[in-house]
């Protein structure tokens, strides 16, 4: 049933897709959004009658503009005392005029685990202000929190709508007015590029995270995988169906293997000439997730349509990177499958060999990601050479619980890769914690009698976030001598029903140092990724010698 070639041929799974592609597209055409989104670095006249406008900042920025930096949007409507009158209110969100023009304050408060851009009351509050039509948000920001802050837009644009009823074209401008010292030099074209970039990436992730597995199942998110290589002129490599398991992907093909669409490890690879290091993201794809014959619970199982959340992040974040012009070799590896019941389906107590080598007994069907992935960080390690890795998951449920709703976990086998995650996660909007990095106490919790390892824990009391990443790096290896990095955003990548686009800012803005983008420069954390690599590098060789 399963099959497929190791390219972008004419293999049998090409044949299904091109059979089911147009009436797919049809089905999800008729049901996206039509909205668009535009960034520019100045303000241009509109008059609120006919253009929305909602201004939106923190007080201590918006208590420094002046009426005229902004009248050239609430003219003739808003005059200069009702404008002083609102700023003084200290009103969350006040109307100036009617519904049509709203001033937004962002909350004064911010602790040190916060984004200092208060990025996620932004996206709130211009949920519950956009009007419709053509109009216009300008943020009063100083340029660090530009990023954040657009990102944040992006997020309450969502592209997928299944309502039957017909939605009205949206256009909505975001423009700047930046300011303290950064309030003479509006931003720059180039800049304004990372802005739609990251934008584009940010929603073409939360369009595939919220389309249902019956549009969006592995062969969709190949087209989507594809489309993305066509626009960066890339062509994909794709090992689909039984190629799978004659080449050893043990962990993707006995996931996926009980699905009507076939399972697939489909990679895209961005190789510039004056590379020197090679930095692979992987990324879990599971379109859906029954939890297998260790199946959910009724209620347990809604919302499993976002298994796939990490592959979505990373194919927007690569989109965004190599747009914005990346200075290393960059793969992108997507572990596709739907973890279905069937005759076929992977049972408790089966064996099998992971990509790794390693064999794994399986104790829990529905801890399936890190199957997946193992094969991801596996082929990442094995074939690519990479000297750094990222893999990015919707992996347990145990992350909402350790780090909460906003925070994802980060596993790193190296400190100073944790420390720039965590700056880039309160630059960009998409924040992270570190949960303990200790294999020598945790890993003894997959033991088997019979196998290399379980695939699931026996104590779930005993840091189970961290030993779910811990699984995933057994299959790189603990003596992998470059770095790695887990990130479980399981609940970050959604609030409420609708998907955030997770992972795409995060990503672009850690390795903002490997970017031609100078807003994604000004932007990347202070221990920049490269000089990490280059001085690991180093004592890596070092060690080699000495022994």
């Amino acid at each position: 049933m399963l099959k497929g070639k190791g390219s972008l041929g004419k293999t049998e799974l090409e044949e299904n897709i091109e059979e089911s592609k147009e009436s797919v597209k049809m089905l999800r055409h008729c049901r996206m959004v039509a909205a668009t989104l535009k960034f520019e670095g100045t303000l241009t006249p509109s008059d609120p009658q006919k253009n929305s406008v909602l201004i939106i900042g923190q007080p201590r920025y918006l208590s420094k503009i002046k009426y005229s930096d902004v009248k050239v949007k609430l003219e003739p409507r808003v005059d200069e005392e009702t404008f002083k009158k609102a700023l003084d209110s200290n009103s969350e969100i006040c109307a100036l005029w009617l519904n049509n023009a709203t001033l937004a304050q962002l909350p004064v408060k911010c602790s040190r685990h916060n984004t200092p851009s208060r990025a996620h009351a932004l996206t709130k509050m211009v949920k519950s202000c956009l009007r419709g039509g053509d109009e216009f948000v300008v943020i009063v920001c100083e340029k660090k929190d530009v990023v954040a802050t657009g990102c944040a837009v992006a997020r309450a644009l969502p592209l997928y709508q299944g309502k039957s009823a017909s939605v009205s074209p949206q256009n909505v401008t975001v423009q700047f007015l930046l300011a303290n010292e950064d309030s003479q030099t509006p931003l720059s074209q180039s800049e304004l590029d990372c802005l739609t970039a990251q934008a584009h990436g940010i929603r073409l992730s939360a369009k595939i995270v919220d389309i249902p597995c019956n549009i969006m199942h592995t062969n969709t998110f190949l087209e989507e995988i594809n489309e993305v290589g066509k626009e960066l002129g890339i062509k994909p490599m794709v090992i689909a169906g039984e190629e799978l398991n004659e080449r050893g992907f043990g962990g993707i093909y006995n996931v996926g293997k009980a699905a009507v669409n076939a399972p697939a490890l489909a990679v895209l690879s961005y190789k510039p000439t004056t590379a020197t290091k090679t930095i692979a993201w992987v990324g879990k794809g599971i379109v859906f997730d029954t939890g297998g014959l260790c199946i959910k619970t009724k209620t347990g199982m809604c919302g499993m349509k976002r298994d796939c959340g990490g592959a979505a992040g990373i194919l927007g974040a690569f989109y965004a990177a190599v747009k914005l012009g990346f200075k290393e070799n960059l793969h992108a590896i997507f572990c596709l499958a739907e973890n279905a019941v069937g005759p076929t389906a992977c049972r408790p107590d089966d064996v099998f060999t992971m990509y790794s080598g390693l064999t794994v007994e399986i104790n829990n069907t529905d801890a399936e990601g890190r199957l997946v992935l193992g094969d991801g960080v596996a082929y990442a390690r094995k074939d690519l050479k990479a000297d750094i890795i990222v893999d990015m998951a919707t992996l347990t449920g145990a992350q909402g619980i350790a780090t909460g709703k906003y925070h994802a976990s980060i596993l790193t086998n190296n400190e100073d890769l944790e420390l720039a995650c965590i700056s880039a996660g309160r630059v960009s909007g998409d924040l992270v914690h570190p949960v303990p990095y200790s294999p020598e106490l945790h890993y003894s919790e997959f033991a088997s009698s019979v196998a290399d390892m379980k695939n699931s824990v026996a104590d779930r009391g005993n840091a189970q976030v961290s030993c779910a990443g811990l699984f995933i790096g057994s299959h790189l290896g603990f003596t992998y001598p470059g770095m790695w990095l887990h990130i479980d955003m399981a609940a970050p990548v959604h609030n409420g029903e609708r998907a955030t686009g997770y992972g795409v800012a995060l990503l672009t803005t850690l390795f903002g140092s490997q970017s031609q983008n100078p807003l994604l420069q000004y932007i990347a954390p202070s221990i920049a990724i490269q000089e990490v690599m280059d001085v690991d590098c180093e004592e890596s060789d070092a060690k080699k010698q000495k022994s």
